[in-house]
């Protein structure tokens, strides 16, 4: 990372974000894996984050997942909220980062990464935004740029979709279409 983009704001950082990346375990959901006994995995996803996706992207902002497990409900959860760019067992998750942004034409400048441990360190450590959740571990903490205030799997998502949209303005837009109907229906 250069000087200049250590100096940057946090505003700043988020007012030139294109494509946000989020790791799915401790991110997405609150970290715990439950297994049942014919092996099949389950998650948990908050509905909050769903529509902050979904919200962000309706403005222009790309999202991908990088995960290193595989799991057929990641897919499920990708296809629901429009993520187009899912990349599941991903054991190096900094060739899979730079990859995608290859491949998409990106600058690392333009990328969020959102993680929670310290195998999402070296994506984070390379692109523009880096994003911890509170409870991940402090050498994580120490290199992030942002530290949700909600707890992976409990809406930190959505926290990260909607101050993406209040810094590139497009916030007010997203939510005007539910102020009008809240209007009608009243």
């Amino acid at each position: 990372m250069t000087a200049l983009q250590n100096n940057m704001s946090l505003t700043e950082r988020l007012k030139g974000i294109r494509l946000l990346v989020l790791d799915v375990d401790g991110v997405m959901t609150d970290g715990g894996l439950t297994i049942g006994d014919d092996g099949q995995e389950y998650k948990t996803f908050h509905a909050h984050d769903g529509l902050g996706m979904k919200l962000l992207k309706a403005t222009g902002v790309e999202l991908a997942i990088i995960t290193g497990r595989t799991s057929k409900v990641v897919q499920k959860r990708a296809e629901s909220t429009g993520v187009k760019h899912l990349y599941q067992g991903a054991e190096d998750k900094l060739a899979a980062f730079q990859g995608l942004i290859k491949q998409q034409g990106y600058s690392l400048a333009q990328c969020a990464f959102m993680g929670d441990d310290v195998v999402d360190l070296p994506p984070m450590l390379q692109c523009g935004l880096a994003i911890a959740v509170p409870d991940s571990p402090a050498l994580l903490l120490k290199h992030a740029h942002y530290v949700t205030k909600k707890q992976g799997g409990r809406g930190a998502v959505r926290e990260v979709c909607e101050l993406i949209m209040q810094s590139q303005g497009t916030f007010d837009e997203q939510m005007a279409r539910f102020l009008t109907q809240a209007s009608i229906s009243n």
